[in-house]
């Protein structure tokens, strides 16, 4: 696959805010991240649809692709960041044009929902995305975590290596690959459509309300495809919050170390939390014991 690397961003800049996934309730938030963001000096501009409500939805699928459509083909916004998750990426992308993503590539953002879209992108055109915070949901919150922004910051607007200790180390060993991965139950929703890289991976993954029962099932969901495990070279866990059992989830993790004999390190902050990592998906990164490497 030919790789591609969107630009980095800079002062100055404009993004566009799409809203490809649930509603927002409450636009004084939107309007706080835009604040925010023009105060470092970027442009904002948000798509006419963003604030359109279908059901649980964001607007109709017609209504959110004319959004995307329109921003990737617009010369003048150089990052698309995403208003907030929820549910309803993984209707669109059957129907998202990755030619124009491709032939117009640039900073893309989300994670959770927006999961599906940053997968597929990458997939299908290439293009490097960013598992990273989103407009509503983190830079329109009362209190913004500033180890959030600075990560945030130093992945779309600078080249650089990022060292990670790991908290928990389930399977010890090396490993290389590219990263990829989010939410586990949006990248389980794309089981049935060609979404798995070609080169080897590592996985990064991370969940939310979800009992183990269910974390279990989405893992041997994914495993049981033999082109995924073929490729699976390491795995790397995020936060798996508000589940039910933390002991079950430990024995879950540590099934798996036996099962896949490849390296997983967990105590990651790739989270729904406030305090969250910016991984880039699609870019190599190594595992080296208990050190994470990641290069962006």
């Amino acid at each position: 696959m030919n790789i591609i690397k969107p630009k980095k961003m800079k002062v100055g800049d404009t993004i566009g805010i799409i809203a490809p996934a649930g509603c927002v309730d409450n636009e004084v938030e939107a309007l706080k991240a835009k604040i925010f963001f023009e105060s470092l000096g970027y442009n904002i501009i948000f798509g006419k649809n963003i604030f359109n409500k279908n059901r649980y939805l964001a607007g109709t699928d017609e209504e959110k692709l004319e959004d995307m459509h329109a921003f990737f083909a617009d010369d003048n916004i150089n990052a698309i960041f995403c208003l907030r998750g929820g549910y309803g990426c993984v209707r669109l992308i059957n129907k998202i044009d990755y030619d124009l993503v491709k032939k117009n590539p640039k900073i893309f953002a989300g994670y959770s929902d927006i999961t599906a879209l940053c997968l597929m992108f990458f997939k299908k055109s290439g293009l490097i995305t960013y598992h990273a915070p989103m407009f509503v949901s983190d830079f329109g919150a009362d209190k913004i975590s500033d180890y959030t922004i600075s990560h945030f910051l130093d992945v779309i607007t600078d080249s650089g290596v990022n060292k990670i200790k790991a908290k928990n180390i389930y399977n010890n060993g090396s490993a290389e690959g590219i990263l990829f991965g989010g939410n586990l139950a949006t990248l389980t929703s794309l089981c049935g459509v060609n979404f798995i890289p070609d080169e080897k991976f590592i996985l990064f993954v991370e969940e939310l309300n979800e009992p183990v029962y269910k974390i279990d099932r989405m893992f041997n969901q994914l495993l049981n495809i033999e082109y995924f495990r073929k490729n699976l070279s390491g795995i790397i866990l995020g936060d798996f919050l508000k589940t039910d059992n933390k002991i079950w989830l430990s024995d879950l993790f540590n099934e798996l170390k036996h099962d896949l004999k490849v390296p997983i390190l967990g105590g990651f902050n790739i989270t729904h939390k406030k305090k969250k990592l910016t991984v880039p998906v699609g870019e190599k990164a190594l595992i080296n014991n208990d050190v994470v490497t990641f290069y962006y």
